[in-house]
């Protein structure tokens, strides 16, 4: 069966468009219009839309595999009928499922009456009783999540993050030569280049992405326990794993041969973890980012009549990037949360996944509006490189590694009076500013070759980069 991706793709009417006005949380008020996309996929109402496809799908699947005695494959006519009850759906459909579930007081089975009411109207009313056959609520709703998880991760988020980190590569590639001050342990250190620096954090999220990117999407469809006893009750001579499996590929998804009621969720934790991992590498990305601002290395352009604070006018706060940890963190509580919940199902089913699923796009939701709010800051920051440069020329003591790394290496040359070239420049250097002048004569007084002395005292911190801008070819 060949994928039906584009069927579901037609469905997305617009879901966005039925949040009220007035939302209990930030993400359904204040940020709705950056996470709006997300919608699409993981809302009640996109559930309910990717139920309907699955459980449209399954008639569909067993009809052409006439899994049952008297089935047929459908006409264009009836295929395209039944699909557009995927493509069509919208807020009509949204409200009448309301009403039936408020009836039945169950998700799944509003959608099994909301599609069995319609058979009528396409001559398909003797298919009625194949609507949600031999299912479990779960075999519907696994694969309805994790067709709304993968299009959110590939459609929305993957994007949107992959541009991000495009972001930081170009920036990162405008600064690759730019000399910087190092900071271990916030201590002036060995200089290395703003655009190395911000190599790495691209490298690490990208490599996060990549395995974003890998994940495997996982589903069922095998009954209330997983042994396709009922299938196997009403057409012991059909192969139901077979049928399964071709059903579930067809979805675009990995078929799971081996579950309880419930689809495992080990798929969904290892994801969330890679996410978060993602998270908190561009947490660190914004803190970052944040303390070069606040010693100048970044210079914030200001927008055009906004307002940096209430009362210091001038002031421009990087608020994008403060923004930005604050919903990764709670992106991150909830997807660790998720994480560890999903992956225990007391016996063969317990409700706890159903009530922690909702809260998936919540999770997304945070992370999309975090990678926004970097990718809008990093566009308003321009390097200082006067400051930048500065720093180094008042930071002449971090040498103090070139030197005594090149007597150590004098000394293995059979270049005499190199002893305790340790000792030596930490008397030099520890706990006080040393200039250039004094640099240079250290280096003169050590009687080292002339050769490693002229290469010595032609250097100074901006020069002691190594092949720092170099590295950026591993991009």
């Amino acid at each position: 069966m060949p994928t039906t991706k584009h069927t579901l793709s037609s469905g997305r009417a617009a879901l966005a468009a039925a949040v009220p006005p007035v939302a209990l949380g930030p993400l359904d008020g204040r940020y709705q219009p950056v996470v709006a996309p997300l919608v699409d996929h993981l809302s009640e109402a996109a559930l309910n839309r990717n139920r309907v496809h699955v459980e449209v799908e399954w008639v569909l699947h067993l009809t052409d595999r006439r899994a049952l005695p008297g089935l047929s494959p459908l006409d264009e006519a009836q295929r395209a009928g039944l699909r557009a009850l995927v493509t069509d759906f919208g807020p009509e459909a949204v409200a009448e499922l309301a009403e039936i579930e408020a009836v039945t007081v169950h998700d799944v089975k509003a959608v099994e009456y909301y599609i069995g009411r319609r058979l009528p109207g396409l001559g398909l009313e003797h298919l009625v009783p194949l609507v949600h056959f031999a299912c479990t609520s779960e075999d519907i709703n696994n694969l309805a999540w994790a067709l709304g998880i993968r299009d959110a991760v590939e459609d929305v988020w993957l994007p949107a993050a992959r541009s991000l980190v495009g972001d930081v590569q170009e920036l990162a590639r405008v600064a690759a030569e730019t000399p910087m001050l190092s900071r271990t342990h916030g201590q002036p250190a060995t200089p290395t280049t703003l655009g190395k620096e911000l190599a790495v954090l691209a490298h690490r999220l990208g490599r996060q992405l990549d395995r974003i990117g890998r994940t495997e999407y996982l589903g069922k469809i095998n009954g209330a326990t997983g042994t396709y006893a009922a299938h196997y009750a009403a057409a012991p001579a059909t192969d139901w794993t077979e049928v399964s499996r071709t059903f579930v590929e067809g979805l675009g998804l990995t078929w799971n041969p081996l579950t309880t009621q419930i689809e495992s969720h080990d798929w969904q934790a290892e994801l969330y973890a890679d996410l978060a991992r993602f998270n908190r590498v561009l947490h660190n990305l914004c803190t970052d980012v944040w303390s070069y601002i606040s010693i100048g290395y970044f210079q914030q352009v200001p927008v055009e009549g906004a307002t940096g604070s209430s009362t210091m006018p001038h002031k421009v706060n990087p608020i994008r990037f403060e923004n930005a940890e604050a919903n990764l963190e709670l992106s991150n509580a909830l997807l660790d949360v998720l994480g560890a919940t999903l992956v225990t199902s007391r016996w063969q089913r317990d409700l706890t996944d159903s009530s922690s699923q909702r809260n998936i796009g919540v999770a997304f939701g945070h992370s999309l509006l975090a990678v926004s709010n970097v990718a809008k800051g990093l566009a308003r920051l321009d390097v200082a490189e006067d400051v930048l440069a500065a720093d180094l020329d008042q930071n002449w003591e971090v040498l103090g590694e070139a030197v005594q790394t090149v007597m150590r290496a004098e000394a293995l040359a059979g270049v005499p009076g190199m002893d305790n070239p340790y000792e030596r420049l930490k008397e030099l250097t520890r706990g006080r500013r040393v200039d250039g002048r004094r640099m240079q004569e250290f280096v003169a007084g050590l009687g080292l070759s002339p050769e490693a002395e002229a290469r010595l005292s032609a250097l100074t911190p901006a020069g002691y980069t190594g092949v720092a801008a170099q590295l950026l070819r591993y991009l």
